[in-house]
């Protein structure tokens, strides 16, 4: 192992060491189980993703030891969920000032499960990926998504339940009384050729269309996140996503 390596090494899990601490000041903030620290949990998110792209950008291209690449590599998996599933709720808590208590829980267990998830799941993960690295042909398209992940912030949505029951906590969330799923029939295929399924919601006598709106337009992104194909029609969204009818 070269200097420059030892180097980097030893820099690497000093971040980790100071990420560790995060995770603990986070955990505090998240059993708080309130919207109003969320000026503290947007922090911390912006404190995790400045040390997470210190390593990847300066420490880990001199890494070249396959067990430590392997461990650096699974524990910033571990980081990349996090701040992911922070942006979510930060996103959530700034639109709509509600968040299910069952969102906490699943947080702080994500966190005190660490180390488990570490070694198992995204070790495991990781494995594949450094065995894929060094074929010649996958080589490039790897670094690309690695640094790809970090850099965009893609939106992702921070989930547990079933695809039908995410659907109805969303639209309930953004204003929605009532959620039906129901098998697509041949008019709404007029207005998305591959659709499968059809999700109608309701708000109560007031109609508001502005509420309306909104809440097709959450289950949409919604389903964007998940790569299905969706449309707006009136009060209702249409949908490729092969859902369980009610």
């Amino acid at each position: 192992m070269s200097y420059i390596e030892r180097k980097y090494n030893s820099k690497i899990h000093e971040v980790f060491e100071q990420l560790s601490t995060l995770d603990d000041d986070l955990l505090t903030e998240l059993n708080k189980k309130s919207v109003k620290n969320i000026n503290e949990i947007a922090k911390l998110c912006a404190d995790f993703n400045h040390n997470i792209n210190l390593i990847l950008k300066k420490y880990y291209p001199e890494i070249k030891t396959m067990n430590d690449k392997l461990e650096i590599k699974s524990t910033l998996k571990f980081y990349y969920d996090l701040i992911f599933y922070l942006t979510d709720l930060v996103r959530n808590i700034e639109n709509f000032q509600k968040i299910d208590q069952e969102y906490y829980d699943k947080l702080v267990e994500f966190i005190h499960d660490k180390n488990k998830l570490i070694s198992g799941k995204y070790r495991a993960i990781c494995t594949q990926e450094l065995t894929a690295f060094y074929d010649q042909n996958s080589r490039k398209n790897l670094e690309e998504v690695l640094i790809k992940k970090i850099e965009t912030k893609s939106r992702n949505y921070f989930t547990f339940g079933s695809l039908e029951e995410e659907i109805k906590k969303i639209a309930i969330v953004a204003g929605a009384n009532s959620v039906v799923i129901s098998v697509a029939d041949t008019l709404s295929k007029e207005d998305l050729e591959s659709a499968k399924s059809i999700i109608m919601y309701e708000i109560g006598d007031t109609q508001d269309f502005r509420v309306l709106a909104h809440i097709g337009e959450e289950i949409k992104m919604y389903l964007d996140s998940k790569n299905y194909k969706s449309v707006i029609k009136n009060d209702i969204v249409i949908t490729n996503a092969k859902l369980l009818p009610d």
